[in-house]
């Protein structure tokens, strides 16, 4: 079950974090800013790579006794950043792929809106609704 999602802008700062557990969102929130510099650490040891692979998604970025933290990163270098419950053994690494996946295409809808303004918090409904299914679908 993924318990928070952070978008978080190339400059590392929160664009929206949103978690399920609200009395534990402040150790996700230290969570999702520790694995900034392994995004970070990711992003330089690909180098080029990244750039002719085409290749999004940064995988398991670390794991932790409860949960695991994993990464996308859009061409913009804006950051997804994904905690997941570490008790959900049926979740493969195909699905959370897919999962980047459709938050990118979601975080898109929001950047074509013509009234939001890039680097501005994301304070999107359908966005919102659509990572809330996406926490309550993986359950």
């Amino acid at each position: 079950m993924a318990v928070c999602v952070a978008v978080i802008a190339k400059e590392n700062y929160p664009l929206y974090i949103r978690s399920i557990p609200t009395e534990n969102e402040l150790k996700f929130h230290y969570m999702v800013h520790t694995s900034l510099d392994v995004v970070d650490e990711k992003i330089s040891a690909m180098g080029k790579a990244l750039v002719d692979q085409r290749e999004l998604y940064l995988g398991l970025l670390y794991p932790t006794e409860d949960y695991k933290v994993y990464g996308y990163v859009t061409n913009s270098k804006v950051k997804f950043v994904m905690v997941v419950d570490s008790s959900n053994t049926a979740l493969r690494d195909n699905e959370i792929r897919s999962m980047f996946r459709k938050l990118h295409n979601s975080y898109t809808d929001v950047m074509c809106n013509p009234f939001y303004n890039p680097g501005d918090r994301i304070h999107s409904r359908a966005f919102d609704s659509m990572v809330t299914s996406m926490m309550i679908q993986v359950c």
